[in-house]
């Protein structure tokens, strides 16, 4: 008889067992299901505070992280926006070495792999830029020194640098927003375009070149500052939408009420901030 109770028991507790990792099993299968990156092309403006970072899902599942904000918010944001089970990154942008797009790359080149890096390579003194280019060596990344010549094609987007035209490699700069790499994404029928901190001195070398600036999808320069985004550079660009990458209530009160009269005096469409909106996703 304690023999037959004791084989009851074993079975019971065998059934719960299946039972419970059936259900575990089934949990995991959806969770995989619904993080199956959708056969679109995606940008989302993180929301990591005042600084800038944006991270770009191809179609065909290439994952670019342009800058990656002040701290390790960004860690969060891209938990929130990429696979879980998905740990690497194609290309990663830094526009140029301040903390505030620099800071949370470092954290993400230990938590993720990365196939490429593209920098300015402009000179900068800094330890946590020092930490940066250290981390991209210890990782084996490949490093790509931005110029106009040096672009990317991940199966049916390109990313085109348009800024620098030749590379800032121990160039030193009294302003180093003016060392942003731009670039220009082209998802096919739409694009985006990306210029880092450049100001308005900068946006001017980038109108004389004659480079075609227009983009459907516009990141304000500088967080909106008001020396950047001029009314001049916005017309050769001539966005349907603007994104404005600010934190709430920061202390250089970005972005400026005359950058955002320029958005509205040219006839932008949509304008979104992280400051408001949070978070910002756009599907070309």
């Amino acid at each position: 008889l304690c023999q037959n109770l004791l084989m009851k028991t074993i079975s019971l507790r065998t059934k719960k067992l299946l039972l419970i990792l059936l259900f575990w099993g089934f949990v995991f299968l959806i969770r995989l299901f619904l993080e199956i990156p959708s056969r679109e092309n995606k940008a989302f403006f993180l929301n990591i505070g005042q600084g800038d970072s944006i991270f770009i899902q191809t179609n065909e599942n290439h994952q670019i992280l342009v800058d990656g904000g002040p701290g390790n918010f960004v860690l969060e944001e891209i938990d929130e926006v990429m696979p879980f089970f998905d740990k690497s990154i194609d290309l990663m942008v830094l526009t140029h070495p301040h903390a505030d797009h620099m800071e949370g790359l470092i954290e993400v080149l230990n938590r993720y792999s990365v196939d490429y890096a593209l920098i300015s390579g402009a000179v900068y003194r800094s330890k946590i830029y020092d930490e940066f280019l250290i981390k991209l060596e210890e990782n084996g990344v490949e490093i790509f020194f931005a110029n106009s010549e040096t672009d990317f094609l991940f199966g049916e987007v390109f990313v085109d640098v348009i800024y620098p035209f030749k590379t800032f490699i121990g160039k030193e700069f009294e302003n180093v927003n003016n060392s942003s790499v731009a670039l220009k994404v082209d998802f096919g029928d739409k694009n985006l375009l990306l210029t880092g901190d450049l100001e308005f001195e900068a946006e001017e070398e980038l109108i004389r070149s004659g480079i075609n600036l227009s983009a459907d999808v516009f990141k304000a320069g500088h967080h909106g500052s008001r020396t950047s985004s001029s009314y001049h550079f916005l017309q050769m660009v001539r966005p349907e939408t603007v994104v404005i990458q600010a934190g709430k209530e920061n202390k250089f009160d970005h972005p400026h009420p005359e950058t955002i009269r320029n958005f509205y005096r040219l006839g932008v469409e949509k304008i979104y901030r992280n400051d408001v909106d949070g978070r910002v996703e756009i599907k070309f």
